[in-house]
Parts: structure tokens; sequence; C-alpha cells
């Protein structure tokens, strides 16, 4: 059964630009996040069978593998959007209404954070800072920051994204 497995894994190019990444690194132990990087680089998010195998091929525990992806914010568990929402909600934000903000988003679109519309146009995340208090509440539409984010503000950039 394993070597089935297996043998699907070296038939699948992507897996071999994973098994590149931790070649290089001689499938040490402390390449986990740079090995997640390259896998989520190659396929887009990292789906369970992605993780497994990486947690075989660095001989650690699958616990500790997803627990490591699924702490850190830039690792996606689910294929992303085509357009991409953060909402910071650091201390500064979420004190000016990020929490207000982010809710009226997952009201909108029917999405919780963490989360991508069934059309898979937007993907709504949370972070923890983004490192721009000044800017307060600020969130991130593809990549552009637009800060001192109102409530309806936030909803009309999200459309003009969809209007693109």
């Amino acid at each position: 059964m394993i070597v089935q497995s297996d043998d699907r894994y070296k038939s699948d190019a992507r897996y071999k630009m994973v098994e590149k990444t931790m070649k290089k690194l001689n499938y040490d132990r402390s390449a986990l996040i740079e090995t997640l990087h390259t896998a989520q680089e190659t396929f887009g998010y990292l789906e369970n069978e992605t993780l497994k195998f990486v947690a075989r091929r660095l001989k650690l525990p699958y616990s500790k593998v997803y627990g490591v992806a699924t702490f850190y914010h830039f690792f996606r568990l689910k294929p992303k959007g085509k357009h991409t929402v953060v909402v910071c909600m650091g201390t500064a934000c979420y004190i000016k209404g990020a929490d207000k903000i982010l809710a009226k988003m997952e009201e909108k679109f029917g999405i919780k954070a963490g989360e991508t519309t069934k059309d898979n146009l937007i993907s709504l995340i949370s972070a923890r800072c983004v490192g721009s208090c000044s800017l307060a509440p600020i969130a991130i539409y593809d990549n552009k920051p637009i800060g001192n984010l109102g409530l309806e503000q936030s909803i009309e950039e999200l459309k003009g994204l969809l209007d693109d």
C-alpha cells in the first residue's frame, strides 16, 4: 500500500519539486517551514496528502507538520480565491473597529475568515497584525493596503475588486 502511494509521489512533478527542497536541506527537520513554502508555491495550498508526504520524508509526526501549517497565517490548507482580502485584527485595528469590518464582510459574502466563497472569487483572511498600526483599521485587498478603513468603504473596496 505504501509503495503505491510512493509511486504516485514519484510520478507527480510537483512532489519532485518539494523533494528537491528537502534534499537540498539534507532532509533536516529544521527544513519544515521552507519545505512547506515550496509545497504551497508548487500546489497553491497545502492539502492533507502533501502534509503527510512532508511529514514522512522529514521523519516528523504529522501533528507537528499540521501544527506548523495551521499556526502561521501565510500557509493555506484550502485553495485561494481569485481575490484575497486580509483584515488586520491587531490591537490598534481591533480597537478602531476591525472586528465589525470583518463581521460585515463575512455576512456580505457568506463566509468566515479563513474561507473562500463557493465561486472561488474571494478568500477572506484575518491576520494578527500587518504592522501598519498608524493606518488602523487596515485591510489588504489583493496586496493593496487600504488604511483608515470605514465599514461601508470595506465593502465598496471588495466590490471594486469584483468589477475589475
